[in-house]
């Protein structure tokens, strides 16, 4: 099997040393493998993504040494795409509509952040009909209807980063514990949660490894879990180690002082990056 990797940031700041070293290893280990590497731009955040972190991101990762393969896949230009995927799930009976608190509705469908663990929902609109659904409403995944319709599937995905290396299974009732009815879209809004495009796309995009932080590796069996609900395919798993800061602190993009643009800015090399980051 052909090894096919992505590197999928949000422009929604500039690339940071920790953007570097993920996109480096990912970029390192497709060519190492003959390979392909893809760049795609998890940009479902209308209001917060820009035109021109996008182009910065290419200009960092060019500067960097990184050519991928093939036309940039904007998840922005394939929302109606993942909403209609979604109706599998509505027709199997897996989905209600929810109109609790919009912030924390937008809050679930963002990318997550390390340390910051799924809001487990009270199901207080479970029993809600899909007829009933109103303008602004969420949809939600009935995590339990949907575990009891794989209760035969071997929820397994293989890992193969330092933390987690082997098989792994979902646990069903730790993810009942730990995961609950997550939001997969907001009607009105245009927006997906961040793992249900990323698992579609992942398929359509025919990707074997999916190469990323260890913050993400919480989000996986949410993942898998769609995967085998919908018939795609599992990836093979990578989360590598973060790199933080001076105070063991994950890097974000608020985080200007690490920028690429910066380094640059200053005279920093592609080789002095990959010192940096331990490449």
């Amino acid at each position: 099997m052909a090894f096919v990797t992505r590197f999928a940031p949000s422009p929604t700041g500039p690339l940071h040393l920790g953007h570097a070293y993920s996109a480096l290893l990912s970029h390192d280990m497709a060519r190492a493998a003959e390979g392909r590497f893809l760049l795609r731009m998890e940009d479902t955040d209308l209001d917060r993504c820009k035109p021109e972190y996008d182009a910065l991101i290419q200009d960092d990762l060019a500067w960097l040494g990184i050519a991928w393969d093939g036309p940039i896949h904007r998840q922005s230009q394939h929302i109606k795409d993942y909403n209609t995927r979604l109706e599998a799930l509505e027709r199997a009976g897996l989905l209600y509509p929810c109109g609790c608190s919009r912030s924390d509705i937008r809050a679930a469908l963002s990318a997550p952040q390390e340390g910051v663990a799924f809001n487990v929902y009270p199901g207080t609109c479970r029993n809600r009909p899909m007829a009933s659904r109103q303008p602004g409403d969420a949809l939600r995944l009935d995590l339990d209807a949907a575990l009891n319709a794989l209760s035969t599937s071997d929820l397994s995905f293989t890992e193969t980063g330092p933390a987690h290396a082997g098989q792994n299974r979902v646990d069903p009732a730790q993810a009942r514990r730990q995961i609950g009815d997550v939001v997969l879209s907001r009607k009105g809004e245009d927006i997906v949660a961040y793992f249900l495009a990323s698992a579609f796309d992942d398929a359509d995009q025919g990707i074997t490894h999916v190469i990323r932080g260890q913050d993400l590796f919480d989000f996986t069996p949410v993942q898998v879990i769609l995967q085998h609900l919908l018939g795609l395919p599992t990836p093979t798993y990578h989360h590598h180690a973060l790199i933080r800061d001076d105070q063991g602190k994950r890097l974000a993009k608020r985080d200007d002082a690490r920028a690429m643009s910066k380094y640059r800015a200053e005279g920093a090399t592609p080789q002095d990056i990959r010192s940096l980051v331990g490449l």
